[in-house]
């Protein structure tokens, strides 16, 4: 009796551990709320909107690893934990860094004209059910990572003024065909050996960079500013890099 007791004890802390993970990812939608609302005031301050972006991003990069330890699909399976990380996701990775583009005027007018197709490629890349290769180690597509394109367009145009916003609003139409091409690009946390490790702790030492330079933002000495590159440089050449491997391993049809 005291076993069966116990066991009915244990599944029940199992449950209530996995739905607690489903609120945590819920839980996001707090802080997209918090971004939000700073972007409607009168005079929205961006750094308190990627301050709040960026705490949305540290629970999405949290609840991935809770959910595969605590085994959330077989002791939450009620409630589809992706489909609440998919709306999260694209709320703070795109429509609300795209959002803060358009509020502070940062492309040239019409901004709606570079914003709405980031917007709606970015839907259907999230829509895209091939779109995460977590097998494989990679999103096939430009993975939506709005919210650092948008934290490098406020830099750019305070840096470069026109030739700045000129210059984000080719970044943004690169990214947005990139979005909808079959073109991979490395998933951090799911790459394999051996880059996982130079990926994720790269990564880490990037966000603190951009993290560290957001009291001063948009204002940022050039020096910081081209140091903050190499980390998506790394990125993008090695998602090249292993995109165009695989495609010569990959048998021909």
């Amino acid at each position: 009796m005291r076993s069966l007791e116990s066991d009915k004890a244990k599944q029940m802390g199992r449950t209530v551990r996995a739905y607690g993970v489903h609120v945590f990812t819920a839980s996001g939608v707090v802080f997209a709320f918090l971004a939000t609302a700073e972007l409607f005031a009168e005079a929205p301050d961006p750094r308190w909107v990627f301050a709040w972006l960026a705490v949305a991003g540290f629970i999405d990069a949290a609840d991935g690893p809770l959910a595969r330890l605590w085994d959330v699909k077989t002791h939450a399976a009620r409630i589809g934990g992706g489909v609440i990380d998919g709306i999260v996701d694209y709320l703070t990775f795109t429509f609300i860094p795209l959002l803060l583009i358009w509020r502070m005027g940062w492309l040239p007018d019409p901004a709606a004209l570079w914003i709405v197709p980031a917007m709606g490629a970015s839907l259907f890349g999230f829509a895209n059910t091939r779109a995460k290769q977590k097998d494989a180690g990679f999103f096939l597509g430009f993975p939506s990572y709005w919210n650092i394109v948008a934290y490098y367009v406020g830099i750019l145009v305070a840096q470069f003024g026109f030739a700045g916003a000129v210059f984000s609003a080719a970044s943004v139409v690169l990214f947005t065909v990139l979005t909808v091409l079959p073109v991979r690009f490395i998933y951090p946390n799911q790459v394999a050996s051996p880059w996982r490790r130079p990926i994720i702790w790269g990564g880490i030492a990037w966000v603190a960079l951009l993290l560290a330079l957001l009291p001063t933002y948009p204002t940022v000495p050039l020096g910081w500013l081209v140091l903050s590159f190499v980390y998506p440089a790394f990125y993008f050449a090695l998602s090249g890099y292993l995109d165009v491997t695989m495609r010569r391993e990959e048998p021909v049809a």
